[in-house]
């Protein structure tokens, strides 16, 4: 997890073109059941929902308060087409041979579900439900990806798996309730998103220790 620009702990790949192509309008997409809105608890969530209520993204906040933006860079969220003729999200554990004999990789770099980890923890903080806290991700593709903090992460990696597909193929999701958009993806770079004069930092696990108060 990075903070504002990091390093995840896989690296980009390639893919066969008839494994990773695009989908048309013929071709299958798992679609999970829509999003909601999460319910309001204090005034600072109910504030996020009344700008979510506008159709914007942080499109006040982002001026009129402080806030801590996380990046989660080069995020394992890649498609894969099944012999169903359906997409998946891969991963190590449902595409183990696929990852060996035709991308030549080591499956253990195909970890979706540590990104989905990391999402729930950001998510459920209190930092994020006292509306300081904005969630970015970059995928191993350079996918540039935007979450409304009011946005329900599914608890189960299935469902999650099944909505990034949905994400990734269709550019955006929207909320049942009033259509807000709750995560899309946006146009990178992503410095072009930060607010001026932000300070950034960068965690890894093979980064050298710094105090930013020192």
């Amino acid at each position: 997890m990075a903070s504002s620009g990091s390093d995840d702990d896989s690296s980009s790949t390639s893919s066969s073109e008839d494994e990773q192509q695009q989908p048309s309008k013929k071709q299958k997409v798992d679609v999970p059941p829509p999003l909601e809105v999460a319910p309001t608890a204090d005034a600072a969530v109910a504030s996020i929902r009344g700008q979510a209520n506008a159709n914007s993204l942080l499109t006040g906040s982002k001026t009129n308060s402080k806030r801590l933006i996380v990046l989660l860079d080069q995020a394992r969220l890649e498609t894969i087409k099944n012999r169903r003729g359906n997409y998946e999200l891969l991963n190590c554990d449902d595409h183990r041979d696929l990852c060996k004999k035709k991308l030549k990789k080591d499956p253990k770099e195909f970890r979706p579900d540590i990104c989905h980890q990391e999402l729930l923890a950001l998510l459920d903080s209190p930092l994020n439900k006292s509306g300081h806290l904005q969630v970015y991700i970059r995928t191993s593709k350079n996918v540039l990806i935007e979450l409304h903090p009011s946005v329900r992460i599914p608890r189960t990696y299935k469902r999650f798996a099944g909505l990034m597909v949905q994400l990734l193929h269709k550019m955006k999701i929207k909320a049942s309730e009033n259509g807000t958009t709750l995560m899309k993806v946006i146009k990178n770079p992503f410095s072009q998103h930060l607010p001026v004069g932000t300070h950034v930092y960068g965690m890894s696990c093979q980064g050298l220790l710094y105090n930013p108060t020192g």
